[in-house]
């Protein structure tokens, strides 16, 4: 199956409702309207298996939902201020976030600990990504660097 994700906006005002809406871009019909968040949604994330997404939020969490039911799973908690991005690492066992509150974290998906938190941006950290292999995590950041990062997870 085909999906397309975002965020609904009203039209009325233009503001978020704050939903992640789940597209079945064949039938174009709409699958699933997850609710949850309570600041606009900024960025989503496919497991590699497609059974979990991962979306961020002003709200300053993580939510992680199963994208077969649309039921919350899961709410990761840390960042102290807006999360922008997520990414799944390619064994799909952890998480990057960026935040900014000029940090990353790294949590383990199956248990929602958090594991990590790496802060050598100077500024919002607005994009995370992992290496194929997993052994690199590399981080975008409003200061204008891009950083790149050794992973032992």
């Amino acid at each position: 199956m085909v999906y397309l994700l975002f965020e609904c906006f009203c039209q009325k005002w233009m503001l978020p409702d704050n939903t992640i809406k789940l597209w079945n871009l064949k039938s174009n019909k709409l699958l699933q309207t997850l609710t949850g968040h309570s600041g606009w949604v900024t960025g989503v994330a496919i497991s590699p298996d497609g059974q979990i997404l991962a979306s961020t939020s002003y709200d300053q969490t993580i939510k992680l939902w199963n994208i077969n039911t649309g039921k919350l799973v899961n709410t990761l908690a840390g960042h102290h201020s807006y999360v922008w991005s997520v990414a799944f690492s390619p064994d799909g066992q952890n998480l990057a976030s960026a935040s900014a509150d000029y940090t990353i974290k790294l949590w383990h998906i199956s248990t929602g600990q958090q594991l990590y938190t790496l802060g050598n941006h100077s500024d919002w950290v607005n994009s995370v990504a992992f290496s194929p292999d997993g052994k690199t995590l590399v981080s975008g950041s409003r200061d204008m660097t891009i950083k790149l990062w050794r992973c032992a997870i």
